[in-house]
């Protein structure tokens, strides 16, 4: 990057016109050029990659291990779901706009869906941030394309048809931050996608009907008290989380003990977080419960669980507590935290980059310096399945993707500098498709690599998944 464009370049600049604006983004093609995207050469010294992954899984509970690479070694895809550190490293190697903004970190396609807003109202949008963090705004693309690419390997597509996916999330991306560049901030930040108006977008008449389906099941969903009845049983006056191990399960031992009794200080610690509105509303309820819980891929092996919350005349609460790490893109750009709490810093990047964020969503951490994020269980999500999906599914959902992730990024970035940046063209989007092939192909090696290194005792696995 020369001094033309400078670090502080990167910032908004609200006296710029959107022509000026625009402009700054085409003349940063002459820097980083649009083509210069469809490259991937990985390094001659590049780290191994179940190095990275054993590196990655210092600190996490031990015992939880087995069922992590367990549920990677599934598919390439499950495999690149939880090696979002590997790709971080990657994208440092790759070309540099040099245009930073907030970052999902961990941005592939089923990290995408459709939840409830406080308001009741069902959107689509990106719902898990645990690596969110200032970066380039290219990586979130080019892991989110390449996601599509190897999804649609794992579903038998052809490469023509995976990389067809991986340009129509690019393009999407780019068609989208145009039509934000012509509003104001403020439009931006009040812009959602409607989840019922996204599907009946759609021209599969099958899919689509199963999709409503769906979503007026969630919108009728009565989250906790459905989850009451499924999950829990009474001891005595108090109802208790079932157990159901190695995926749900209340820790035991002397460690259980402590856990269970710090717990009433880290759920008040995390209510202090919370606008008083909300504090009003949780002093109606009390902690009944608490259990470790197992969740997704990446996340496999951090602390995380679920605490049940009772009001005096019985009504339910799950909110599900999550670890917080340190941030996989954080050893890979030159800012570092502007938080000390990770959990704070999960929250804070939720709140800006999605459309609405749950309404319980907070921070707290105990006293052995291991800080959390809480919210709510669930509420009303709606998550896509992608064994049943069609190519013209998948495509559509491509589409979707790149269009809520443009959405997010116009929040912190400037859409005029990016949408300047990437033009009308398909030189762009042609250019993400070529990487995120490249790419498919460098996850599959690396997936071959953890494999071998199970074969080897390198890496344990349970049958228990």
């Amino acid at each position: 990057m020369t001094d033309e464009f400078k670090e502080s370049d990167n910032i908004f600049d609200p006296a710029a016109s959107k022509a000026e604006r625009l402009s700054k983004g085409v003349a940063i093609r002459k820097v980083t050029p649009r083509s210069s995207h469809q490259q991937w050469n990985p390094l001659e010294n590049r780290e191994d990659p179940v190095e990275i992954l054993i590196k990655t899984s210092v600190g996490r509970i031990e015992s939880l291990l087995p069922i992590r690479y367990s549920r990677m070694m599934e598919s390439p895809f499950a495999f690149f779901r939880g090696a979002a550190a590997i790709m971080a490293a990657d994208l440092a190697q790759t070309p540099n706009t040099g245009i930073d903004l907030q970052l999902c970190g961990d941005c592939h396609l089923m990290n995408f869906g459709g939840f409830a807003t406080p308001e009741r109202q069902l959107v689509f949008d990106i719902n898990d941030f645990d690596e969110t963090f200032p970066g380039p705004w290219e990586w979130d693309l080019k892991r989110l394309a390449a996601s599509f690419v190897i999804a649609g390997r794992w579903k038998k597509f052809s490469n023509k048809i995976c990389k067809e996916f991986a340009w129509n999330v690019a393009d999407s991306y780019k068609r989208h931050m145009l039509e934000y560049s012509k509003l104001s901030a403020l439009q931006i930040w009040y812009a959602q996608i409607d989840l019922a108006e996204l599907i009946e977008r759609g021209e599969d008449e099958e899919i689509k009907s199963f999709q409503q389906k769906r979503i007026k099941k969630a919108a009728e969903y009565t989250a906790h008290e459905k989850e009451f009845a499924k999950m829990t049983y009474h001891e005595g006056p108090r109802a208790k989380i079932k157990d159901d191990p190695p995926l749900i399960y209340h820790p035991s031992g002397d460690e259980g003990k402590q856990i269970l009794k710090e717990a009433e200080i880290i759920h008040n610690r995390y209510i202090e977080t919370l606008s008083d509105e909300k504090k009003v509303l949780l002093e109606r309820y009390t902690l009944h419960d608490l259990a470790i819980k197992v969740v997704g891929v990446g996340s496999v092996g951090t602390l995380c669980g679920i605490s049940l919350l009772m009001s005096a005349t019985g009504e339910p609460i799950f909110l599900q507590f999550k670890e917080a790490r340190k941030s996989v893109l954080e050893n890979n750009v030159k800012a570092k935290s502007k938080y000390k709490h990770q959990g704070e810093r999960i929250v804070r990047g939720q709140k800006l980059m999605q459309s609405a964020s749950d309404m319980f969503l907070g921070w707290t951490n105990d006293d052995k310096n291991k800080f959390f994020y809480i919210r709510q269980l669930r509420d009303a999500k709606v998550k896509p399945v992608l064994e049943i999906m069609k190519a013209k599914n998948i495509n559509d959902y491509a589409k979707a993707c790149g269009w809520a992730l443009a959405r997010a990024h116009a929040r912190t970035g400037d859409p005029s500098v990016l949408s300047g940046y990437m033009g009308k063209s398909n030189e762009f989007a042609n250019a993400i498709s070529k990487f995120s092939v490249l790419y498919a192909d460098q996850n599959d090696l690396d997936y071959n690599k953890m494999l071998d290194a199970i074969k080897e005792g390198r890496l344990p696995i349970s049958t228990e998944v």
